[in-house]
């Protein structure tokens, strides 16, 4: 599949096929691909969790608040980690100039930025394996507990999550009429128009 069409069709999908597992191949692709997203200096302060089988019935526990209970047919589920230490850890070697630890250097916390473009690296991959896949996040007051389930690291914090099989929804929503033009996105030389 070309990249313009894995974006062009790239959807939220919302009903999976619960008989249908994800290829180990494709599950292989899909995480080795992530790691290929940008990451500031090169700190590589993501990591994943992946969930199948028996460990999904326990994630369902702290991860369904924020979907629809369609979303729990998914087969797959993959939960991407940010590690702010190990960014600010990176920047404190003496190659970056820093020789501190200090987090107010950062204009924005790029350790969940970066996460982000691995996950969307993820999500874009799926499609490219003909599956489906949703984002969504852990509501902050299951964050904890998700984590002390699954025995994650108090320094490792969950960006969101991502359910993944292949399509079941019969529909296909057209958005086009909901999505804003890009006239009102985009500025050239200056905001004003």
């Amino acid at each position: 599949m070309e990249l313009q069409d894995a974006i062009r069709t790239r959807r939220m999908v919302r009903t999976f096929d619960a008989n249908r597992p994800v290829p180990q191949e494709a599950l292989e692709r899909i995480l080795r691909n992530g790691t290929r997203a940008p990451s500031a200096g090169f700190s590589q302060g993501q990591a994943w969790l992946v969930l199948r089988d028996g460990d999904l019935e326990k994630f369902w526990q702290f991860g369904s608040d924020a979907v629809n209970d369609t979303v729990r047919t998914a087969p797959l589920v993959i939960v991407p980690f940010s590690c702010k230490r190990v960014y600010l850890d990176r920047y404190a070697q003496s190659d970056k100039g820093w020789t501190d630890r200090d987090e107010a250097r950062w204009p924005v916390p790029f350790w969940h930025i970066d996460t982000g473009m691995a996950a969307m690296l993820q999500l874009l991959t799926a499609v490219d394996e003909g599956l489906g896949a949703l984002y969504f996040g852990i509501v902050p007051d299951q964050v904890q507990p998700f984590k002390d389930a699954f025995g994650v690291p108090d320094d490792h914090e969950p960006i969101g999550a991502i359910a993944i099989g292949y399509d079941a929804g019969a529909e296909k929503r057209d958005l086009r009429s909901r999505r804003r033009p890009i006239e009102e996105l985009v500025h050239f030389g200056t905001w004003s128009r």
